[in-house]
């Protein structure tokens, strides 16, 4: 199934939460995305980037769609890089189905503003989302 926004009001907001979201709220958009802030930021800044189109993972956007929501992780760069204070890194990711840990099934990207002392070993990023193996130079051997 897929529904898109048409000037800004979804044709089934009850299908996605990020549907909902008025267009006077979006940071940024394009032909194919939009970007709002998160409401459960891990940072300040914290963006998701959405389809227009409801689409629950990146294998199911058309290239257009997934070209789009590259180009707004740019855009949202770079108005990020205008806060107080400036973002010293960033972490840009996507959970793809449940055992990836995604909740919401409708395609989103997060842009990550991350800042010194925000944790206290930031090596391994991402790798994090398995905790035991996050930092891949103190990890313990896994089984596989």
């Amino acid at each position: 199934m897929a529904l898109t926004v048409a000037g800004g009001v979804a044709e089934a907001d009850a299908a996605s939460p990020f549907l909902a979201v008025p267009v006077d709220e979006w940071v940024a958009s394009n032909d194919c995305a939009f970007a709002i802030r998160d409401r459960y930021p891990v940072s300040p800044g914290h963006t998701l980037i959405v389809t227009r189109r409801l689409v629950a993972t990146w294998w199911e956007a058309t290239p257009a769609e997934q070209h789009a929501i590259l180009a707004l992780v740019n855009k949202v760069r770079d108005g990020l890089e205008g806060l107080t204070p400036r973002p010293a890194g960033y972490n840009v990711g996507f959970n793809a189905g449940a055992a990836a840990g995604q909740t919401v099934p409708h395609l989103h990207v997060h842009v990550i503003p991350r800042y010194p002392g925000d944790m206290a070993d930031p090596r391994g990023g991402v790798r994090h989302v398995i905790p035991e193996r996050g930092n891949y130079l103190t990890a313990p051997d896994m089984p596989w």
